[in-house]
């Protein structure tokens, strides 16, 4: 479990752009070490995102449904910065559209495909529908559960920072309870893991309430495939654990 922390919570953060490394992550979350010449900026996303984790455990543990306020105290967990900026609300819905910078075509060009401001409320509505369908039905798999839950909470952006992490976290929920590890995006992977979303977010058009969340569904196809992809990957954690509990048994001989 310790070992899923640092690794869950590294590759988060990384993906943002966080300048700790694993073994970093691991010595400021285990002994408390800060590192030196590493932006306290960094240090608090980490310790706000392993924060995150203990609410989502404690959302497995309740296991009821997902709420706005349950979604708003892990975005607020996550969002550690000491500014606040009307414009830019902590736990509450964005005020203000929002949009990023994304390749194509070999061009820089602005992604505002986003959900506009007021749109944001009845979406989610329409998100938590279908995450609670996907999360509690036992024939959905845990695969298509998260690929599904993380790709359409990006693609409504329901707030002004930290979508990316909160959807991370949130479309493990289903993973976790149908009995398989969390799904962890590598952070050597950022480039492809940006540009895969924001290929399907720009080919499926601006977001507004009442259309499929799913969008261009060959393009979320693609994004499905990275998932599986990254599922596998992830599996290899348990793989490392159980190796080395055979060393350590092994290396334990009668007296």
């Amino acid at each position: 479990m310790q070992k899923l922390r640092v690794r869950w919570t590294h590759s988060s953060t990384a993906l943002k752009g966080n300048a700790l490394t694993e073994a970093e992550t691991l010595d400021l979350l285990q002994y408390g070490l800060t590192i030196a010449g590493k932006p306290l900026a960094h240090h608090n996303e980490v310790l706000g995102h392993s924060r995150a984790i203990e609410l989502l455990y404690r959302l497995i543990a309740d296991s009821r449904p997902l709420t706005d306020p349950d979604l708003h105290a892990l975005h607020a967990a996550i969002q550690t910065s000491v500014e606040v900026e009307y414009l830019k609300p902590v736990g509450a819905w964005k005020v203000e559209p929002n949009s990023t910078l994304a390749k194509q075509e070999g061009r820089t060009v602005i992604n505002d495909t986003y959900a506009a401001p007021e749109q944001v409320p009845a979406l989610m509505r329409e998100w938590f529908k279908g995450f609670a369908m996907r999360r509690d039905d036992p024939s959905v798999p845990a695969l298509d559960a998260y690929a599904w839950s993380h790709a359409t909470l990006v693609r409504i952006h329901p707030y002004a920072d930290g979508n990316g992490r909160l959807a991370r976290l949130v479309a493990n929920v289903p993973v976790i309870e149908k009995g398989c590890l969390p799904i962890l995006v590598p952070a050597g992977q950022r480039l492809e893991y940006i540009e895969c979303l924001a290929s399907w977010q720009m080919a499926s058009g601006a977001l507004r309430a009442g259309t499929a969340l799913e969008g261009n569904r060959d393009r979320l196809a693609q994004f499905h495939e990275k998932c599986a992809g990254w599922m596998k990957s992830s599996s290899s954690l348990l793989d490392e654990v159980e190796e080395a509990q055979r060393q350590r048994r092994g290396a334990i001989t009668p007296a």
